[in-house]
């Protein structure tokens, strides 16, 4: 039978140990300035696309591990994680990108095996690695002149699957009889 160590004599018989993995854990946050806040092309976002940025610098592991320009935020998380719709979460990223917050670096896909991969992003207040500060799109941005937005291009523009339009099809005049 093991004896006891003398930490756990003094704690009532119980072995209390330090559990080095909670030390290592940190609450998780982000900074939201004020110059940034107070600029003209922040008050002209929706108050979703708002509520969506920090979410997206949540992404941001730091300038050691500097992965700004591939952060990845899919709509549908983004979604979740504010409680809107997917539409209404596109609508706030579209929003972040005219107005300078954001450069889409890399478009979603779908990969061979069926498995989707979001969009990334550059967040334009971080600097980018190699870089010592960001771009700050966002205090050029000018009412009426939103910056351009990259749109994902229709896989089936025409909605024929890939086959050519019939042409010799004549359409019955009078309906079924």
């Amino acid at each position: 039978m093991e004896t006891p160590s003398h930490g756990a004599l003094r704690n009532g018989g119980l072995a209390m140990g330090r559990d080095k993995r909670n030390e290592e854990k940190v609450e998780h946050f982000t900074k939201m300035v004020r110059p940034l806040m107070q600029s003209e092309a922040w008050r002209a976002l929706s108050t979703t696309a708002q509520a969506l940025y920090p979410w997206i610098k949540f992404e941001w592991r730091g300038p050691k591990a500097n992965n700004n320009g591939k952060l990845s935020l899919s709509v549908r998380q983004a979604a979740e994680c504010l409680g809107v719709n997917r539409k209404t979460a596109a609508r706030a990223f579209h929003d972040l990108q005219a107005k300078g917050f954001l450069v889409q670096t890399h478009p979603g896909c779908l990969g061979v095996g069926g498995e989707a991969r979001s969009p990334t992003y550059e967040v334009t207040e971080l600097a980018l690695a190699g870089h010592t500060t960001g771009r700050r799109l966002y205090r050029d941005w000018v009412n009426g002149h939103d910056f351009p937005v990259k749109t994902i291009p229709s896989n089936n523009p025409g909605g024929r699957n890939g086959r050519a339009p019939a042409a010799n099809v004549v359409p019955i005049k009078g309906g079924n009889r």
